[in-house]
């Protein structure tokens, strides 16, 4: 069972280029445009404009990708059904994650759940955008995916942990050896806030201690808002999970009032997720549960 001209549509539209395309699926170049043409050809429009620099999506193609996801999600997941009715432990699971969640837990859940099930393949779609994050298991472009709460969409969703938000001090600040960061701190220091997927969430410790911060810098990498904070150029919040294995030399506090954001593992329907899917959710819950039990 096979729709290789539907996947060679995508290909080509994520691409650009039907030659890449023709390397990621393992084709020639010939072999796709005759896919994509053939395809074309039984909708009776066309889908790319064709040039020398590569390929781009008519309108009739732009309006039409989501079904073509479709088609192939569906596939998807009719061969992973019929696997399981033949008993097979096979088949893939596209796990969507923010970075943080991406670096610190998904290594472990992989090791642990490949261990499990040997005979299926994870992979891992990193997405930093939350709304972008959530489209991705909405359309089933992803099987399940981690979020912060709130969430949108109308997800199943098993809360996983509460990760708490942090101040993040240069490591010579004053207030480093102090047992937590008053709240009017908060309002007077310059902060370097984390333009991101995450931004909102952070700024609830703002809330929460009823103040407002006095924004010197916006930077889209947490990286670098680390290195900046380092550097003496201000102050910050980030979650803790962030701040693992930090590269850069911070004191990191508490502020006077904790606050934190909860984390979940989500998918579109309990009900219609394959048993590979739901193996990863409960290897999830079992590894969080014990690697933060200790």
């Amino acid at each position: 069972m096979s729709n290789q001209k539907y996947e060679a549509v995508l290909k080509v539209a994520e691409t650009g280029s039907f030659k890449q395309a023709a390397h990621d699926l393992g084709y020639t170049q010939a072999g796709i445009s005759y896919l994509v043409s053939t395809l074309e050809r039984e909708l009776d429009v066309p889908l790319f404009v064709r040039d020398y620099g590569g390929a781009h999506l008519t309108a009739e193609g732009t309006d039409l990708l989501p079904w073509v996801q479709n088609v192939c999600n569906s596939e998807r997941q009719l061969e992973m059904r019929l696997a399981e009715l033949k008993h097979l432990e096979s088949g893939i699971v596209r796990v969507a994650a923010f970075t943080s969640t991406a670096i610190q837990w998904f290594p472990g859940i992989a090791k642990r759940f490949l261990a499990q099930h040997p005979g299926i393949d994870l992979q891992l779609i990193c997405v930093d955008d939350e709304d972008e994050l959530e489209e991705a298991v909405w359309r089933g472009d992803a099987d399940c995916g981690f979020f912060v709460y709130p969430i949108k969409h109308d997800l199943h969703a098993v809360p996983l942990r509460k990760d708490p938000l942090l101040v993040v001090l240069p490591p010579d600040h004053p207030l480093a050896d102090a047992p937590f960061v008053p709240r009017d701190a908060l309002a007077k220091e310059p902060y370097i806030r984390l333009k991101s997927g995450t931004s909102s969430e952070m700024e609830t410790l703002f809330r929460a201690n009823d103040v407002e911060p006095n924004v010197r810098f916006t930077i889209d990498s947490d990286y670098a808002v680390m290195s900046m904070v380092s550097a003496g150029l201000g102050f910050s919040v980030l979650a803790d999970l962030i701040l693992r294995d930090a590269p850069f030399p911070l004191a990191v506090k508490q502020p006077e009032v904790e606050t934190s954001r909860e984390i979940a593992i989500a998918l579109r329907s309990l009900e219609t997720a394959s048993t590979a899917t739901r193996a990863f959710l409960d290897v999830t819950q079992a590894w969080i549960t014990d690697t933060y039990a200790r």
